[in-house]
């Protein structure tokens, strides 16, 4: 299958910013009951307080506006008084949002979360874990737990309803597994999520610094075979959706902070039955439905209800007038209903495949980050990018690349014993170097 380049120019970039955004990011727990391949947080069974999360989110609601709270860890479910956390977040006016390994949680938990306002979870759950739930080796294999979830879910009625997994080289075949089977429930499982893994193991042709010294990340960041011997872009990600989803189209993205145009989370909207993919909307319905929602509420919308989700037919026709992919949509929808007139009866639904390209390193060791990054957390009062928490709690900075270069490593040595021989000579070079590394 021919490639379809992905460019930034036909899609909607995100209007969020670091002090706008569709979402922020609360670490509540070091704890967790699982150990995935690769993960960048150790457990250490710390929970914060009560307290604690409050001055967090006091934070956010001085410093960044945003639709809802991904409440993180570790796993969230392991903390004593999450229902508590839930119900704090909804009453200052947050869509709380769980981002959960799903282990821990029960139908009785559930319903104390529902009552505590939850509005979504996000579900973690792919081959980087050993779980007992899920004794899989496949990510097909896993489909049954993350069925079994969002019935569980949908039993209780009104939460959102999300999946996400990490792909590596080695997993990026079993792609289409997880798209197939999401293509079947869309009533119930509204957002698939991609995430590309990322390790500074994969990128040797760097050094690296933090507070002037030269560091070793192997105490930070562990090391694992799981991530195999390439790194992922977005491209490789959307080349396997289309294998099994030949109109997937993204609408929307959020580009790199140094690479305008990688992207850093990418966006698509499938308008569908459960029997079958009308189209995608494009860019001019993600700019609306972002503009419309800002203008009402005063943020940019993130996760959207599963009563919304469920007016796939209604949201194709209106935004048919403005959208010319949803025009397109709305053809193959009114076909579908000539060719079988009971189709007029089955509902249509919007679902969302996203894709997340973390950081990736340019030639030079600049950091390519997600500009505006939805994931901002909270750590002594101020905001980070929380998949770099762990180098701001290790070296009190972020951590800086330097290319390696055994041409320079080489001229630098010469310059020193010519130092040595005459020290006025090379002064001016000699400061280069320091100034390089």
């Amino acid at each position: 299958m021919t490639s379809k380049k992905l460019i930034p120019q036909n899609y909607y970039r995100l209007p969020w910013s670091l002090t706008d955004n569709g979402i922020s990011w609360l670490e509540i727990t070091d704890a967790c009951n699982l150990a995935c391949e690769g993960c960048y947080r150790p457990h250490i069974n710390k929970h914060k307080t009560l307290q604690e999360i409050h001055e967090d989110l006091m934070v956010f609601k001085a410093k960044r506006k945003s639709d809802c709270i991904s409440i993180a860890g570790g796993d969230p479910l392991m903390h004593p008084q999450i229902v508590e956390v839930v119900k704090m977040i909804a009453s200052m006016g947050w869509k709380p949002i769980l981002n959960t390994n799903g282990v821990a949680l029960t139908a009785k938990l559930l319903k104390q979360l529902k009552a505590a306002g939850v509005a979504g979870f996000t579900f973690h759950i792919d081959t980087t874990q050993v779980r007992a739930d899920s004794p899989a080796s496949t990510e097909k294999e896993h489909n049954h737990l993350r069925l079994k979830l969002a019935k569980m879910l949908a039993a209780e009625g009104g939460i959102s309803c999300s999946f996400n997994q990490t792909v590596s080289i080695d997993t990026l075949n079993q792609i289409p597994d997880v798209v197939e089977w999401a293509k079947k429930f869309p009533d119930i499982v509204h957002t698939i999520v991609f995430i590309l893994f990322r390790s500074p193991k994969l990128t040797g042709e760097f050094d690296f610094w933090a507070n002037g010294k030269k560091i070793n990340l192997g105490d930070t960041y562990e090391k694992t075979s799981w991530g195999g011997k390439r790194l992922l872009t977005a491209q490789d990600v959307a080349d396997k959706i289309r294998e099994v989803e030949p109109l997937y189209e993204p609408n929307g993205y959020l580009n790199g902070s140094c690479d305008a145009d990688s992207f850093k989370w990418l966006l698509s909207t499938r308008v569908c039955s459960k029997k079958e993919t009308f189209g995608y909307a494009g860019p001019r319905f993600m700019e609306l439905v972002q503009h419309i929602h800002h203008l009402l509420y005063g943020r940019w919308i993130s996760y959207s209800s599963p009563s919304y989700l469920s007016t796939g037919r209604s949201s194709t026709l209106l935004f048919s007038l403005f959208d010319s992919k949803m025009r397109v949509a709305l053809k193959r929808m009114v076909s579908s209903f000539l060719k079988n007139p009971l189709n007029i009866f089955r509902t249509s639904y919007l679902q969302t495949f996203t894709i997340i390209q973390p950081v990736d390193m340019m030639s030079d060791g600049r950091m390519n980050m997600c500009d505006s990054c939805p994931d901002l957390t909270v750590h002594k009062g101020e905001l980070y990018w929380s998949c770099r928490l762990e180098e701001i709690k290790e070296f009190g900075c972020f951590v800086n690349a330097v290319p390696k270069s055994s041409v320079r490593d080489q001229e630098y040595k010469e310059d020193q014993e010519k130092l040595i021989k005459n020290p006025t000579i090379i002064e001016d070079k000699v400061e280069q170097n320091i100034l390089i590394l």
